[in-house]
């Protein structure tokens, strides 16, 4: 039987850094960029020196995000794109902002001030800079993963894992497990258009060990990849060197 064709299974989006994944039928692809609006804001836990007109990037580790508020996860938000406005369904009341007013903000910090109150080392702030992304790496990336290595991650785990523990924005069906470190250094080709070149594994913390539908920390995700495979990575981060657009069903072609 002949291998399946690399495919784009599906293109997710995260507007704020630790809240709900976005699912998108279709992306544009800008050189340099990230997906639009994927980690636009964040939600300071205590300061954290960020300045909004000198903006760089910080450790994870100073905004509220699942490797350490794993209680987020309960959480459904959508964030409407043209309005800005974020809206947080929590225990069956919906709080909505218009993230670009202060009064907005000011709600959405209020609300995680009381859900997060236990885990927070000073006041929630909401924290946006025009054309910056709260990623977990410096450089401006899309993060892909392979759904033949959450397969087999999910076979030494011996029981389910969704393949949104792991915050991709891309994830791609046909590639064989772990085809994805072998891309290092090389280009891969998305619909008419879009390139990528592959130029980092990630590495994988507790933020998977969260069950993305119950926020229950109920898997060790990074151990097992250490036992299991000797390494603790699960998917790449390609940089955007050939805009496009991309759709879901798209065709992945690899270049040297």
């Amino acid at each position: 039987m002949p291998a399946e064709a690399p495919q784009l299974q599906a293109i997710y989006r995260y507007p704020v850094k630790g809240l709900s994944p976005e699912p998108l039928a279709r992306a544009h692809l800008a050189v340099g960029a990230t997906i639009a609006a994927d980690r636009l804001y964040a939600i300071e836990n205590g300061p954290s020196g960020f300045d909004p007109a000198a903006p760089r990037h910080q450790p994870k580790q100073r905004y509220l995000m699942l490797m350490r508020n794993g209680r987020l996860a309960r959480l459904r938000s959508h964030f409407d794109e043209a309005t800005h406005t974020l809206a947080i369904a929590a225990d069956g009341q919906v709080l909505r902002g218009d993230l670009r007013t202060p009064a907005g903000r000011a709600a959405v910090e209020r609300f995680f001030a009381t859900f997060c109150a236990d885990e927070l080392r000073g006041p929630p702030k909401l924290l946006h800079a025009e054309g910056f992304s709260f990623s977990d790496v410096a450089r401006k990336v899309v993060s892909i993963i392979n759904l033949a290595s959450v397969a087999a991650v999910e076979d030494a785990v011996g029981a389910p894992v969704h393949p949104l523990r792991f915050r991709a924005n891309l994830y791609v069906r046909g590639w064989p497990a772990w085809h994805e470190f072998g891309l290092l250094g090389k280009e891969v080709a998305i619909g008419p258009a879009a390139r990528l070149r592959i130029v980092k594994r990630i590495v994988r913390c507790a933020a998977t060990d969260v069950d993305p539908d119950t926020g229950i920390r109920d898997l060790s995700i990074p151990d097992t990849l250490a036992a299991s495979f000797g390494h603790g990575d699960c998917g790449v981060y390609g940089e955007v060197i050939e805009a496009g657009e991309i759709a879901v069903g798209d065709g992945l072609r690899e270049r040297p």
